[in-house]
């Protein structure tokens, strides 16, 4: 009985991790929506800031869903850290909105480890709904000035292809 209950979790586990974390498709991003409005959220991160999406008017915004326990998500994160303090100061607004299911003090914690120097929260199945990031994570959008979505990435986000994404949306 024990041996079926391990077997069982093993699978569950497995097929969660596959589902929800792969690596890039064929390292291209994913273009689709272009021009199609943000949905509005309000979110507080980790370190009690609150945010909405017109908070962040006038600039450029990634939107990055992953999870702690995602290997392709936890690889791009040095990217963004090092994109995010060249790059805020230009319009550039990074958000990690975690869809992790533990509790927020974990994930205060793993930021503070992994030394984030972005906004992340923890986030519902609503703001999940609202963006339809799809099934895989890492998945980035990126959101123009105006605060329409031009770009989803599905997959490890190379710090190059960020580079690009917002020097063009940030020329507009």
């Amino acid at each position: 009985m024990k041996k079926n209950f391990v077997a069982i979790s093993l699978l569950v586990i497995s097929l969660i991790f596959l589902n929800y974390c792969r690596p890039k498709e064929n390292g291209k991003s994913l273009t689709g929506n272009a021009g199609e409005p943000a949905p509005d959220f309000k979110i507080t991160s980790v370190d009690g800031q609150e945010f909405t999406l017109d908070s962040f008017r006038g600039k450029v915004v990634l939107i990055n869903f992953w999870a702690t326990w995602c290997p392709p998500c936890r690889a791009e994160i040095p990217d963004f850290i090092e994109a995010y303090s060249e790059l805020k100061d230009k319009g550039l607004v990074i958000l990690g909105f975690s869809v992790d299911d533990l509790p927020e003090a974990e994930l205060k914690k793993f930021v503070e480890q992994a030394k984030i120097n972005y906004p992340v929260a923890l986030i519902g199945r609503d703001i999940v709904s609202a963006f339809r990031p799809g099934q895989y994570i890492p998945t980035s959008i990126f959101i123009d000035k105006k605060g329409n979505i031009r770009a989803r990435h599905v997959g490890k986000l190379e710090k190059a292809d960020l580079l690009k994404v917002f020097d063009e949306l940030n020329k507009e």
